[in-house]
């Protein structure tokens, strides 16, 4: 009988079988490890956001360097206590807080015949509408 396998020839390509499965898995999983291990271990909790100092704005810095502060600082969201949310006209069940990169000394220059603040030094500090 042709084409008929024999009980140990179906066994051997089970066995075969198995092993290219085993053997893909176990190149999919050295892959994976791979990647995770080449995955940089920082705190990426502000990734994108470096800290707040100065930076030379290229956009006015011609004929002379402009600097502006640039960067994130602290800022933190909790549940408002309910004491609090009796006191206010609009109650809101969450509370922020936050602190923006701002100008410690600055003073006025122009560029291009625009009036501009040149940033000396930074700080975090409370949040105000950012002019140029």
């Amino acid at each position: 009988m042709k084409g008929k396998l024999s009980p140990n020839m179906v066994a051997a390509e089970a066995t075969v079988g198995s092993f290219r499965s085993a053997r893909l898995s176990l190149l999919l999983m050295s892959f994976l490890l791979y990647i995770a291990d080449s995955y940089p271990n920082m705190d990426l909790s502000n990734a994108g956001c470096e800290e707040c100092t100065l930076t030379k704005n290229s956009f006015f810095s011609n004929d002379r360097p402009v600097y502006q502060c640039k960067g994130c600082c602290f800022s933190r969201a909790y549940p408002t206590p309910l004491k609090s949310r009796m006191t206010m006209t609009i109650p809101k069940n969450i509370t922020s807080e936050a602190t923006c990169c701002v100008a410690k000394h600055s003073y006025e220059t122009e560029v291009m015949t625009i009036r501009v603040r040149n940033h000396t030094d930074c700080h975090c500090s409370t949040c105000y509408f950012h002019k140029i």
